[in-house]
């Protein structure tokens, strides 16, 4: 019952904030939608804050086990693009509160998981020193998050997986080059 209850909470929250911003919810709409008294609301979440962070970890952690392994740069941005995709005005709706901070580091921390887990697979076998490595993970975490963020910026408009294709199609060969270049140190 308790594991209902909280999921409860969260789907409900989840679907309202699909339906209006976050400074429009309160706990009484989450609770009236989910059916259960505002005590076990506080059972579970401290505030609305608390259940925005709970959330974005949970879903974050989600992907960081979906993806053990990630065969591409575009297979980085689609992992960290997922939970946008699937609820884009409860996502445009947390960006553009006073929470944006917490969706900000969900998708830096999905970002950095994703990409580190395709540059160690790419570097698998081969000599690079670990600051040319940070370096390498740094620059593609920084493109992938850029890029999202910068969807986030423009409402979310259609075809960011097109145009993240395109990019890698153009900067293709480019992380080869670079870990050439740190081998040959």
């Amino acid at each position: 019952m308790a594991g209902f209850a909280k999921k409860a909470i969260r789907d409900s929250f989840i679907k309202l904030l699909n339906e209006r911003p976050l400074s429009q919810i309160t706990v009484r709409d989450i609770v009236d939608a989910c059916g259960v008294n505002r005590n076990t609301f506080y059972y579970y979440f401290q505030d609305i804050p608390q259940l925005v962070e709970t959330i974005i970890n949970e879903d974050a952690n989600r992907v960081i086990q979906e993806h053990p392994s990630i065969e591409s740069v575009e297979d980085c941005l689609n992992a960290a693009i997922r939970f946008a995709l699937e609820n884009r005005k409860a996502v445009l709706h947390i960006y553009h509160s006073i929470n944006r901070d917490i969706y900000e580091q969900y998708q830096w921390r999905v970002c950095e998981h994703a990409v580190t887990t395709y540059v160690d697979g790419i570097l698998a076998g081969r000599t690079v020193a670990e600051p040319d490595r940070k370096l390498m993970i740094d620059y593609l975490k920084c493109m992938c998050f850029g890029f999202v963020v910068g969807w986030l910026e423009t409402g979310m408009q259609e075809g960011i997986q097109s145009r993240f294709h395109r990019i890698c199609e153009l900067k293709r060969g480019d992380l080869d080059a670079m870990i050439t270049r740190c081998e040959k140190k």
